[in-house]
């Protein structure tokens, strides 16, 4: 800076420098492209989609039947305030991005807000099978509110099955900043396009990652370390809407460190993954896959007294 507060040549040259650069570089550039979704916002949104789901456990507590419903109201209220003006947003600016009419957004934004609202009874009964999953597949749950409170599979699930269902409605951008939130606050990577079905269990959780066109059925259960993933992703976006992930059926067991790949790979009901396999191919129903135990060696560790052997020839 100059000595009467002024910027100096060489600050007023970076400032261009850096405008330059911002203006030259389309792909990291948000200029006249109206507001995106605001981060905090949506992460307050999961904070309160998750007290609606779970009423009494988060947020206000103490409730009863007789303030219920007004608790419920008044949350709804807030939740669709906030998801219109974020849906909203996020539809003007893609729309603005990619350079296409956006007419009519306010109503194409309240009508998404207001399917995604209805979803919510439904969102509630199948999250209450994936805490009696927790709770049945877990010896060391106390209880189903501890399921709730403290098992960060259940915290991911939610956060999956709110944003899976905004997904399907072709909402951009918020499905993926919500699972990212949670993968984040978890150590789950599960991709809102992901298709889970009832009664699924993550257990542990950390290193878990479920890609975007992975199949899941009824009472699955999965522990740290799974991948479900695809064989490659060198075709860039070539691939997009291929089906590059696997298909668990119903009732399928996948134990830590194993790695199921590929579109094609189908693994049948009730079959079980054991550890630190590396499936890429379909396995049939009620198989067990697992690694040949590797020979192991072992050796006496137990102390010994000291002994120092000492040539003949030796001298001091």
């Amino acid at each position: 800076m100059r000595p009467n507060g002024g910027p100096s040549n060489g600050f007023t040259a970076l400032v261009a420098a850096i405008v330059a650069s911002d203006l030259a570089e389309p792909r990291t550039r948000h200029i006249d492209a109206g507001s995106l979704p605001n981060r905090e916002v949506v992460i307050e949104l999961v904070k309160k989609l998750r007290e609606l789901l779970f009423p009494g456990y988060f947020g206000k507590q103490n409730l009863s039947t007789q303030t219920l419903e007004y608790y419920v109201g008044e949350l709804l209220g807030e939740i669709r305030g906030l998801l219109f003006e974020q849906v909203r947003n996020v539809i003007r600016h893609q729309a603005m991005r990619h350079g296409r009419p956006c007419p009519e957004v306010d109503p194409a934004a309240e009508a998404i807000v207001q399917t995604f609202l209805e979803t919510i009874p439904t969102l509630r009964a199948i999250l209450a099978t994936d805490v009696q999953a927790a709770f049945d597949g877990d010896p060391a749950a106390g209880d189903t509110d501890e399921v709730i409170f403290s098992y960060p599979g259940i915290f991911a699930i939610t956060v999956h099955r709110i944003a899976h269902e905004l997904f399907k409605l072709k909402v951009p951008l918020i499905p993926r900043m919500m699972s990212e939130y949670a993968h984040a606050r978890t150590g789950v990577d599960i991709h809102p396009g992901a298709t889970i079905g009832e009664f699924f269990f993550i257990d542990h959780g950390t290193g878990v990652v479920i890609g975007e066109t992975t199949t899941i059925g009824r009472y699955v259960k999965v522990y740290q370390g799974v991948t479900l993933g695809a064989m490659s992703t060198r075709g860039g976006q070539s691939l997009k809407g291929v089906k590059r992930h696997p298909t668990l059926k119903d009732g399928v067991t996948v134990y830590s460190g194993a790695s199921i790949l590929g579109g094609d790979t189908v693994i049948g009901e009730e079959a079980i993954i054991s550890s630190n396999v590396f499936v890429t191919q379909s396995v049939p129903p009620q198989t067990r896959v697992n690694v040949k135990n590797p020979e192991l060696q072992y050796r006496n560790r137990q102390p010994q007294e000291f002994k120092q052997e000492l040539p003949d020839d030796w001298m001091i």
